[in-house]
């Protein structure tokens, strides 16, 4: 019989496996671009300006991501009650108590950031405090706490970065490939099939990763929503919480496809709407940063018994 152990443990494996496809992507499109080129240095530069644009923005996330919503902290004498289910659930989990922020918005939702638990960050929505009662907000709580405990904000930079770089990468080889020239040293028939993977790496690779992004995303939500559950023993506050954060019709006024990743639930009311009215399809899934909501209560239902 699952358990939420064997279930965790599953989403686990899943990701580590999306994530091993990531980089081998990653370093197979540099690696044909660097064929066609005859020029291995395109290959090391990719590899480094993956590296390197990973350490800038895993250190600086929490700024970025609180600046791009409109978050404000939050101080215990404001809020006793937030902060008071916050530090249970951080002791009960282990984790330090990370700094609270509120963004004001009447759409319920909530997200984590930071570079690791030491400087994590949980924000939640005006709405989010007005609209569940305490058992529902234990559990967003639990799942974002969950989040940072699970390292998911690093896995999450990582992935988009990648994501960011073999669009760049591959916007500039279609550009050259048609206003520039290639290597005189690879005019042989597998110089000639090596340009034409090259020219479908560059227009394929970018969706690829959009899509092993996606999957990623999707996997750290089943995960926290079963870690969430680890902290708070009561399924039915997370369940009572998914229903009705995906019946309020409102959207994240600030939210962006850079963070929408972040939210508890779409901020955008995507997933929402597909699970309120018929059984998503797998090609939407496919582009969905979250899980829809029929699939995630499913979930908790069958780690329930």
């Amino acid at each position: 019989m699952a358990t939420v152990y064997t279930y965790a443990g599953a989403n686990i494996r899943r990701t580590w496996l999306l994530l091993s496809m990531f980089f081998v992507l990653l370093i197979g499109v540099f690696w044909v671009f660097s064929y066609v080129y005859a020029d291995p240095v395109i290959l090391y530069f990719g590899v480094a300006l993956s590296l390197a644009m990973n350490v800038g923005s895993y250190w600086f996330s929490d700024r970025i991501v609180l600046a791009m919503s409109g978050a404000r902290p939050v101080a215990a004498a404001e809020n006793p009650e937030l902060y008071r289910v916050v530090e249970n659930l951080a002791i009960t989990a282990g984790l330090p108590m990370p700094r609270l922020y509120l963004v004001n918005d009447p759409a319920p939702n909530a997200f984590a950031t930071g570079r690791d638990p030491k400087h994590a960050v949980v924000a939640v929505t005006s709405g989010l405090l007005e609209r569940l009662d305490r058992t529902e907000l234990e559990g967003v709580l639990a799942h974002e706490l969950s989040h940072i405990g699970n390292r998911d904000m690093l896995i999450a930079t990582v992935v988009v970065v990648l994501a960011g770089v073999i669009a760049i990468v591959s916007d500039f080889f279609l550009r050259a490939r048609f206003f520039g020239r290639m290597s005189n040293d690879r005019d042989s028939r597998a110089g000639a099939l090596m340009a034409v993977i090259a020219l479908a790496a560059a227009i394929l690779a970018p969706l690829a990763a959009t899509l092993i992004r996606l999957a990623i995303s999707r996997r750290r939500e089943y995960l926290a929503d079963a870690s969430g559950v680890l902290l708070t023993r009561y399924p039915e506050g997370l369940i009572a919480a998914l229903r009705k954060i995906s019946a309020d019709p409102r959207p994240v006024a600030r939210a962006s496809t850079a963070t929408a990743h972040l939210y508890f639930e779409n901020p955008y009311k995507a997933d929402a709407i597909g699970a309120s009215s018929r059984r998503t399809s797998w090609l939407v899934k496919m582009f969905m940063t979250h899980p829809p909501i029929e699939d995630r209560i499913k979930a908790l239902r069958a780690i329930n018994g």
